[in-house]
């Protein structure tokens, strides 16, 4: 293989690499609603009048999920650590309206927001 060629190839794989490190842990803002993913997934409430339950769950530990207005498309929200549940201010805002901010995982078809701010 020629030096002309070594060149293009490396920059090939450099970028190929940067995209995926950009795809993976990215930060991303997504407006939506914040629901329990119980309720919301086997049972479909949601809304105003499923506030106080929505909270119940997520205190006991049941994933909290973002649903995104423009798409639908849902958003597994973690916290910024390990062996962490979500900080009150997220628990607190079920059913509720919400932008979140974090870094964005997707696994297996799944996406993934680490809450970093919710307003």
């Amino acid at each position: 293989m020629g030096k002309f060629m070594v060149i293009p190839l490396a920059l090939i794989f450099a970028a190929g690499f940067l995209g995926i490190a950009l795809a993976d842990g990215a930060e991303k803002t997504v407006s939506g609603v914040i629901e329990d993913s119980y309720c919301y997934g086997t049972m479909g409430a949601h809304g105003a009048s499923h506030k106080s339950c929505a909270i119940k769950c997520l205190k006991a530990g049941i994933p909290a999920s973002l649903v995104q207005n423009k798409t639908g498309a849902i958003y597994v929200l973690l916290p910024k650590n390990n062996e962490q549940p979500l900080p009150d201010d997220v628990i607190n805002r079920a059913e509720d309206q919400v932008t979140v901010t974090g870094k964005e995982y997707t696994k297996g078809g799944v996406k993934f927001l680490v809450v970093e701010s919710v307003k």
